[in-house]
């Protein structure tokens, strides 16, 4: 009860603290003063509308511009707007709405006007029942690719693309996340925001020991995409830009996502960026000034859409003495089953040319919702650890929450093996997630690790009370598993429904099945396969079924 009483009070507009009336200025254009009294202005957003475009000004001097749906008739939540650090006493919004008027109507009865609010505080209460229990997600608002991920004294920092603005892909910057064991997170203040050369979309950070510095490189997406750089001096946690920036132009219209890591190999830092249809490799002494050494890609892998989110790195091969290079390639749409996926080349680097080994099409994982898929810079022993964007752009501006949208996969190991003389990428969760193990019990929790012991071909059902079921399927003489979600809730993209298939390279003696709140994952527990989907049951999984094998239900302790 003191919750709700907590949540209402902080609903209300806030007596004393009412806006000034706004000024309507033509068919699409309106603004409104505030006078700051408080530390955030909430923003009433309702997400069928079109994007409102909000300049902020503080003593005549554009501070902020932003773009939010501001709402007409509807408030399907809040967003807040940190008006506090303008350190001016008195705003001017000035809007232009872009929405259609024959059907939105007069502007002057634009439920926004009433709505918008002053508050201290704004809550982030998690009370959406698809949230994760277990995975990363941000506070609020839109997230997608993991950025600038790395490991520096005992922390993982997680950065990621980030709309603090709404829950639907939009004014992207860096939104920042740290933790220790890779399983808490704890959400930090926006690391990278946009500046005059655009927004800030995807890229990577390194760690630059001989400098005792974090270095981050970011796509800025204004009038063009071009790369550009900044320098953290506190471990990650502020970062100053460079002002030489950008550090690497283009003609080229897709020209995004730099990846740099150190190579011991050639002692310089290599960066990859993913340009159209294939990958643009540089090298570089001092991480300001970048050589173009090579491309990769036009004749190899999928090349149904555009490529981006690389990565590049040196793997041992298992059971051997082998060491090969693994180029990562994400890429939307062209994914096996639709929309976004992870595609991957095993090959060879001598520092300037990346040369493939193989002419087929590899996927990294053959679920429908996992993309952008990069790792760590820096990790501990040696380590590649991954981490996913636990969606698909067929519908992730669609998934049925509000407060906000996406998670990200369980962290997960990557490695090499080989079978029938080829070499693959194997996948494993990552040593951490075996702390969220608890004890065994016979009933299926909303969230939980199964772990099936499998006799050879096996069928493993959850469903629940209103007829809702997930079908995964081991088919020992085909060397396939597949996930079946045709019959979920999906009733908001007709890209939802599918059924996703993985080959299997040899038998899967063992599978690993993580449950959370809207996610399935599933991988061979020898990392030979691994399988991610969302899901939005309407009420959560409670009854399994296993038809060849032998399953073990553990609760997760987190």
């Amino acid at each position: 009860m003191k919750k709700l009483l907590t949540l209402a009070i902080l609903m209300m507009p806030l007596a004393g603290l009412q806006m000034q009336a706004q000024k309507i200025l033509g068919k699409n254009h309106a603004m409104k003063s505030i006078a700051v009294e408080q530390h955030y202005l909430l923003l009433p957003v309702q997400e069928r509308e079109e994007n409102a475009t909000i300049s902020v000004l503080a003593n005549n001097q554009q501070v902020q511009e932003l773009n939010v749906k501001l709402a007409v008739d509807q408030v399907d939540y809040y967003v807040p707007l940190d008006i506090e650090r303008f350190g001016a006493k008195q705003l001017l919004l000035d809007i232009t709405f872009h929405g259609d008027r024959r059907f939105t109507g007069a502007m002057k009865d634009f439920l926004c006007w009433r709505e918008m609010k002053q508050s201290a505080t704004f809550d982030t209460a998690n009370r959406e029942r698809f949230r994760p229990a277990y995975h990363h997600s941000p506070r609020y608002g839109w997230m997608n690719d993991p950025n600038g991920m790395f490991y520096k004294d005992g922390v993982y920092h997680l950065y990621y693309q980030w709309n603090p603005y709404g829950s639907q892909w939009e004014n992207m910057t860096w939104g920042h996340s740290t933790s220790r064991d890779l399983i808490h997170w704890e959400a930090q203040p926006t690391a990278i925001e946009a500046d005059a050369l655009g927004s800030i979309f995807s890229g990577s950070c390194v760690v630059d020991k001989k400098n005792d510095r974090v270095v981050a490189f970011y796509t800025s997406a204004g009038k063009s995409q071009v790369q550009s750089m900044a320098v953290s001096k506190d471990g990650g946690m502020t970062f100053e830009k460079y002002a030489g920036n950008p550090v690497l132009v283009s003609k080229e219209e897709d020209f995004r996502d730099p990846k740099a890591f150190w190579n011991s190999e050639i002692q310089k830092w290599n960066m990859v960026l993913a340009v159209g249809q294939e990958m643009h490799i540089y090298s570089s002494s001092n991480l300001q000034d970048w050589t173009y050494e090579s491309s990769f890609g036009k004749e190899l892998g999928c090349h149904d859409g555009v490529w981006e989110c690389p990565d590049l790195m040196k793997l041992q091969v298992r059971g051997t003495d082998k060491q090969k290079w693994m180029l990562i390639c994400n890429i939307n749409p062209g994914g096996p089953f639709g929309g976004s996926a992870t595609q991957y080349f095993i090959g060879d680097f001598d520092g300037h040319k990346f040369t493939c080994e193989h002419t087929d099409t590899r996927w990294m994982d053959y679920g429908k919702d996992h993309y952008a898929t990069v790792t760590f810079d820096n990790a501990p022993d040696g380590r590649h650890i991954a981490l996913a964007w636990m969606s698909n752009w067929q519908y992730a501006n669609q998934v049925p929450t509000k407060q906000f949208r996406s998670a990200n996969s369980l962290p997960r190991d990557l490695g090499l093996f080989e079978y029938k003389g080829q070499t693959y990428c194997s996948v494993t969760p990552s040593k951490e997630v075996d702390a969220l193990r608890g004890k065994a019990v016979k009933k299926l929790p909303g969230t939980c690790e199964l772990v099936v012991d499998l006799q050879g071909t096996a069928e493993i059902v959850l469903s629940n009370s209103i007829g809702e079921q997930l079908v995964m399927t081991y088919d020992a003489a085909a060397h396939t598993f597949s996930t079946d979600r045709t019959r979920t809730y999906a009733s908001f993209s007709e890209a939802f429904p599918c059924k996703t298939t993985a080959p299997v390279y040899g038998n899967i003696r063992q599978l690993r099945i993580f449950i959370d709140k809207s996610s399935i994952e599933a991988f061979d527990a020898d990392g030979k396969m691994a399988m991610t989907n969302l899901v939005f049951p309407s009420e959560p999984y409670n009854t399994l079924k296993v038809k060849g094998g032998k399953a073990t239900i553990y609760e997760i302790e987190n």
